[in-house]
């Protein structure tokens, strides 16, 4: 009798359709490290099987040929906006979240995007806005004011904790700070921000303080690691990339050193020699009286040209976004060799009708270039660095980040499907609205966001990713 249940249970599972089969693709599961050809049987949204053998669906796409990843999981992204999203979603993105800026209006943030995203989307508590809107600074993304100038009274810290604090309740997934855009935060301001992330199990997404080109930055990773190991509140450094320069190597050996004694740090990087950001934030006070070469290396965005000394004041009293060139290829390898960085853009959104290629090309240089033509890592590495590592860093404060970031029964059928010979970034410095080639499907919530390689409209099939309402 028992194994006549079991023959009829298997007949009824092998008969199954389902809402969605992708069909004979090379499955990559970072987190089981399965590599193999398999069928992935889709309903309701998630992920209900993986088999070795043909399953039936409603709709069935062939991915022969094709690899079968978990969706790209983008922890630094600014461009939170639909223009921004569709070039994400072409890149294989499938979850993207502002962590080191932030805002300083959590529940805000999430009611604006409701029922309307292409992909999923989360933010952070940011201390830089907190900061911005405690001191009275008359800038919308970072100071270039009080914000950014000012000391802040016991009474003004006691006010950021309790915004900070309210962030977490209204589920914030992560801190951000940003010291090198606030130098007037005092190294307690920075710990007091630590301590109210460690309450609420979050981790604490850092552009540490200063920059390698005019000073030591390993100082300032001293500072961040030091407020992690006093408080216990998790650590991010963002683009080590952009932050090391030719420091990498000492920076990566203090992370990994860190980690070997029990810390929760972890790390990211771009794959881009130039960073972005704005002129007319305090990043750039130290820019007086440079030779006219340096300001040669930054191209303003909003017409591609590359600054003089005289360009440069303008420009930086108007206000705007500039592309800075300051690192080599030579160390983007070196970051991209090492295990410890994740991927991430930090990309921005395209509010002068360009931005920066990272935006939109990211992942897919990864693949194309770093893995496919100069195979600096393996592909399985790469895909580890833009799914499993990512999803793990949130998962402790946010457990809906343990059904990303896999191809598993139970995970989220949050999936990119690309072809590995043809993926390639095609965005540039001078013109960063190139969107990339080579994802032929992408799904978000078990719903197409790219078929057959074109953008699909009218769908929004987005959610918030967001920790638990503590109000």
């Amino acid at each position: 009798m028992k194994l006549f249940a079991f023959f009829l249970l298997a007949g009824v599972l092998s008969g199954q359709t389902y809402d969605i089969v992708i069909a004979n693709g090379r499955v990559i599961d970072p987190e089981t490290n399965v590599d193999a050809v398999r069928w992935i049987g889709i309903n309701g949204g998630a992920i209900r099987a993986v088999s070795t053998k043909a399953l039936q669906g409603r709709t069935t796409i062939d991915a022969k040929g094709l690899v079968v990843a978990p969706g790209f999981i983008d922890l630094h992204e600014h461009g939170q906006d639909p223009e921004a999203y569709t070039f994400q979603a072409r890149d294989g993105v499938t979850s993207t979240f502002e962590l080191e800026v932030g805002t300083a209006d959590v529940a805000g943030w999430y009611e604006a995007r409701r029922g309307k995203s292409l992909i999923n989307h989360g933010v952070s508590i940011g201390h830089i806005q907190v900061r911005m809107k405690v001191m009275k600074d008359p800038a919308s993304f970072v100071p270039s004011g009080p914000g950014a100038y000012q000391v802040a009274t016991p009474e003004q810290i006691s006010e950021m904790k309790r915004l900070m604090e309210r962030g977490f309740q209204e589920g914030a997934v992560a801190a951000g700070l940003g010291p090198t855009y606030t130098p007037a935060a005092t190294r307690w301001e920075i710990l007091e921000m630590f301590r109210v992330a460690a309450r609420f199990h979050a981790s604490c997404h850092v552009h540490l303080r200063g920059n390698a080109e005019s000073g030591e930055p390993e100082a300032g990773l001293e500072e961040v690691l030091a407020a992690s190991a006093l408080t216990g509140a998790p650590l991010q450094v963002v683009h080590i990339n952009s932050s090391s320069l030719s420091h990498a190597p000492h920076m990566l050996q203090m992370i990994a050193e860190a980690r070997s004694r029990g810390m929760d740090v972890t790390t990211e990087m771009y794959p881009y020699i130039a960073g972005q950001t704005r002129l007319d934030s305090a990043r750039f006070d130290s820019w007086v009286n440079r030779p006219e070469a340096d300001y040669h290396a930054l191209m303003w965005v909003a017409t591609g040209e590359r600054l003089t000394k005289a360009s440069f004041e303008r420009y930086r009293k108007q206000g705007g976004l500039v592309i800075l060139f300051n690192n080599t290829e030579e160390m983007i390898d070196l970051i991209l060799r090492d295990p410890l960085p994740m991927i991430a853009t930090d990309g921005f959104g395209y509010e002068t009708g360009n931005s920066h290629p990272r935006s939109a090309g990211s992942y897919s240089r990864i693949l194309g270039l770093y893995v496919r033509g100069r195979h600096v890592l393996s592909l399985d590495e790469a895909i580890r660095k833009m799914t499993l590592m990512p999803a793990r860093r949130l998962e402790v404060r946010v457990p809906a980040m343990k059904n990303k970031g896999r191809l598993q029964v139970g995970a989220d059928a949050d999936i990119t499907v690309f072809d590995p010979e043809t993926i390639r970034d095609r965005s540039t410095y001078e013109n960063g609205k190139a969107a990339s080639e080579g994802v032929r499907y992408l799904l978000v919530n078990g719903t197409f966001v790219v078929r057959d390689g074109k953008l699909l409209d009218g769908v929004a099939p987005g959610k918030a990713v967001r920790a638990a309402l503590s109000r």
